[in-house]
């Protein structure tokens, strides 16, 4: 099975440099990867890189804990779009899933929609289900599949627990059919990779692309 069409290429770490950046662009171009996830700071620079390409540019909001203002991830939101963005990783407010604070939660995916299909950009919510249980799995999925999301994704690759098969299994057996699933943190081989495709994955988040393609060792997480 070719994976390279699945993978978001990806460095999120805190110490990023333009020449990760440069490097990162440059290996999803060559191994035709889906996309690049950059932070915020990066979207123009990516964009240019990446322009004539396939390769899509994304970026994350309320990354990584969720817990920002609906107000501050629509500010984010609107600033990646005029850097010229094409996808939207949202944290979720995580502590309000774990509160069961679900009116929280829809009232804030229902904000965002109209802002991001406004401009007709992809939005994947990330809902970090390493450290929900599989009934507050079960509500995201009811609740962003109604919101109408493109891709519901497991993790942030910074809580203790990244992506399960488990996880995305369950993801696929309560998502609607239209809604596609994001599998992120902990990806670092092929067949790993491999095994969440085949429970359901449509898109890999993972900064080991190019070891997961290649079969060369892991050099650096990064996500």
């Amino acid at each position: 099975m070719k994976l390279n069409h699945f993978i978001d290429h990806t460095i999120l770490k805190p110490t990023c440099l333009v020449a990760d950046i440069d490097k990162l662009c440059a290996e999803a171009i060559q191994y035709g990867f889906a996309a690049v996830c950059v932070p915020p700071n990066f979207i123009k620079q990516a964009k240019a890189l990446t322009t004539g390409s396939a390769v899509k540019v994304a970026t994350v909001i309320g990354f990584p804990f969720g817990y920002s203002a609906v107000e501050a991830k629509i500010a984010e939101i609107v600033l990646a779009m005029v850097d010229g963005v094409d996808e939207l990783d949202v944290v979720a407010n995580i502590s309000a899933i774990k509160n069961k604070d679900f009116t929280y939660i829809a009232n804030e995916i229902n904000h965002i929609m109209p802002i991001i299909r406004s401009k007709g950009k992809t939005i994947k919510v990330i809902i970090e289900s390493g450290v929900l249980t599989k009934e507050e799995i079960i509500a995201c999925c009811d609740i962003y599949g109604a919101a109408g999301i493109d891709y519901l994704k497991t993790s942030t690759g910074y809580a203790e627990k990244g992506a399960s098969v488990e996880d995305v299994a369950l993801f696929k057996a309560h998502l609607p059919a239209q809604v596609q699933i994001k599998a992120s943190g902990g990806i670092r081989d092929y067949a790993f990779a491999k095994t969440l495709v085949e429970a359901g994955a449509t898109r890999l988040g993972c900064s080991a692309g190019v070891a997961i393609v290649s079969g060369t060792p892991v050099q650096d997480s990064g996500y």
